[in-house]
């Protein structure tokens, strides 16, 4: 069936639409409240099928090379909205933007239904009416908390409650002890009213904080007196200055977006009680134009998802867009109340979003100073690449003579290491082959949760390269693959001394650049990272698989019956959780029954 076949026999019905290029790679995904309507909107059909010229450019690009298409049919609008978003986060179509914004924000709560209440962090709702949240905290939650127990004579241990024994941080008055003494509860309020102050006051949290950074100054504790002082310039930073005096208890959630010719950046501020508590911001590339429209929606369903956060505050926003409508009914049912998305015209909220428009305009300004686009737009002409790289994922693998196998995924992102992204896999392959296609399926395993990236490299060669291809046509993800070998000589690999003979390989080509190139050293730094953090993972891998091998054969297990046992069950993880018979299946009776004796007894002490 052709394209304007599939158009013309489109239903009425809502639904997500898929288009393909003549490669059958995704380019767009959308959702529509009826698809037949929606489709043809993009289309005009005569003298022959070509896109409707009222389009943006961005669009109209997108449907010239568009040769095919796909829909799935819905029960509502809604349920497209749901699909659509999902779809997007795991296929990372061309035309989509996506906004790859997986941080969940910490908030402090606390628990008034305990008989001495304390402050501690949490990600999500608790499940008791009798919970104080305070929050979310982009930055710094962990810092706050940390100045609470620092100025605050609350219970610093859960388990001295338990025991009811005086600890430590009794005799060193950071605690009134009510596990042992006799503390009223009036005196316990005292402190947690002074707590709830604290949290709610930075200024006066700082304050003090200075107060006992000098007092350990004076006291020649230098160290302690350092750390106060970085603790102070961190929570400094949590948050954007403002004079906006609300003189009343408002939340606001305030979303605004800005952009430059090459990245948008959203900004993202949380007023709590008339006063803004923290924000944050991320930058998104542009490589096909800029959607406000279809940008705000992703912005409010990847902050949101599908949880309903611990404070529910009403959504302030700085333009209208396309799908306010649906996104605000979707946001009802995760909020379990009325979600309120508003576009303020005038006054304090007004106010608000001007500040964060500053804030926006000063990100990109900043941002360009310290732009590399150059670079990666030189990387995605010289590689061909569909985008221009803002995140890239980095894959190595390692082991020792087929032990302690183990696989890693580097991540760069936005012109700096993610090393809070890093993922490290144990591995149960024996050959390179085989342990590169363990470690992208894995991966490839967990876009549902975490999307794709712009760029994979991979260590290695022309064969790992296709195989990485191999692996994300089948799942029909949209990614840009390149692998990264050293130079061979009489079939060795050859590094002399002083040049790095690195090769840049892409599906239909292969770069020997100088070792002064900029783009070379930029993929080489990224393969020497993921190879640093598969060697460290390997070594701390083998270090306790060498403890683990030692304990055997203290109790009569050779080594080759030990390594006979990982070639068949790859890890001692895996060894740990068999039982006698799994285990003489390799061995015999007797030194199976022994080997999970062993286990049971250092898992029991």
């Amino acid at each position: 069936m052709t394209l304007e076949q599939t158009i013309k026999q489109l239903p009425h019905s809502a639904g997500v639409y898929q288009y393909f290029d003549k490669n059958g790679n995704l380019l767009y995904v959308g959702k529509a409240k009826n698809l037949s309507n929606r489709v043809k909107s993009y289309f005009n059909f005569t003298p022959t099928l070509k896109p409707n010229s009222t389009l943006s450019s961005r669009i109209i690009k997108m449907i010239k090379q568009t040769v095919s298409m796909n829909y799935i049919v819905v029960n509502s609008e809604h349920d497209a909205l749901i699909l659509e978003n999902s779809l997007i986060k795991q296929l990372n179509p061309k035309y989509n933007i996506l906004l790859r914004d997986d941080k969940t924000y910490p908030y402090i709560y606390i628990d008034y239904t305990q008989e001495y209440p304390r402050f501690e962090i949490t990600r999500k709702i608790l499940k008791d009416k009798n919970i104080t949240y305070y929050g979310p905290y982009s930055v710094g939650a962990k810092d706050i908390l940390d100045s609470i127990y620092e100025l605050c004579k609350l219970v610093q241990k859960k388990g001295s409650l338990k025991n009811k024994k005086i600890c430590l941080y009794h005799q060193i008055d950071k605690c009134l002890a009510p596990c042992e003494l006799n503390v009223s509860k009036q005196r316990y309020q005292q402190e947690l009213d002074l707590a709830q102050e604290l949290i709610k006051n930075k200024k006066l949290l700082i304050k003090k904080l200075q107060e006992k950074m000098l007092f350990y100054a004076e006291s020649l504790r230098f160290e302690e007196a350092g750390e106060l002082r970085d603790r102070c310039q961190r929570i400094e930073k949590s948050e954007i200055k403002s004079e906006i005096d609300f003189a009343t208890d408002d939340n606001y959630d305030i979303f605004v977006l800005q952009n430059s010719s090459k990245k948008a950046v959203v900004v993202r501020i949380f007023m709590r009680g008339g006063k803004i508590i923290s924000s944050s911001h991320d930058f998104i590339m542009l490589n096909d134009g800029y959607n406000e429209d279809e940008l705000y929606k992703r912005v409010l369903l990847e902050f949101y998802k599908d949880e309903k956060p611990p404070i529910v505050a009403p959504i302030l926003v700085a333009s209208e867009f396309e799908d306010i409508g649906i996104v605000q009914e979707h946001l009802s049912l995760v909020f379990g109340k009325k979600a309120h998305i508003s576009l303020p015209k005038r006054g304090k909220k007004k106010d608000l979003i001007n500040l964060a428009i500053l804030n926006a305009n000063e990100l990109l300004k900043k941002d360009k100073k310290e732009d590399n686009s150059e670079l990666l737009e030189s990387i995605k002409e010289l590689c061909s690449l569909k985008r221009v790289p803002s995140r890239v994922e980095i894959f190595d693998n390692s082991h020792m003579a087929g032990r302690a196998t183990v696989g890693a995924m580097a991540v760069w992102q936005n012109g700096k290491f993610d090393k809070k992204s890093y993922r490290t896999y144990h591995l149960e392959a024996k050959d390179e082959y085989a342990q590169m296609r363990e470690t992208l399926t894995r991966r490839v395993d967990s876009f549902s949760k975490n999307s794709p990236p712009d760029l994979w490299v991979i260590d290695g060669g022309t064969t790992l390269l296709k195989l990485a291809y191999e692996i994300l046509q089948s799942c029909g993800v949209y990614i840009d693959v390149i692998a990264i070998s050293k130079e061979k000589i009489d079939a060795k690999s050859h590094r002399a001394k002083g040049k790095a003979n690195d090769i840049i390989h892409t599906i239909d080509d292969s770069f020997y650049l100088k070792p002064t190139d900029k783009r070379l050293q930029w993929t080489q730094n990224l393969r020497d990272e993921a190879h640093r953090c598969a060697i460290t993972f390997h070594k701390k891998t083998k270090l306790k698989e060498d403890k683990e091998s030692q304990l055997l054969t203290l109790k009569g297990i050779s080594e080759a019956k030990i390594k006979k046992l990982l070639n068949h069950f790859g890890t001692f993880e895996a060894l740990k959780s068999l039982s006698v018979e799994d285990i003489a299946e390799v061995l015999n009776a007797k030194d199976a029954k022994v080997i999970k004796n062993i286990y049971n007894n250092h898992q029991t002490n």
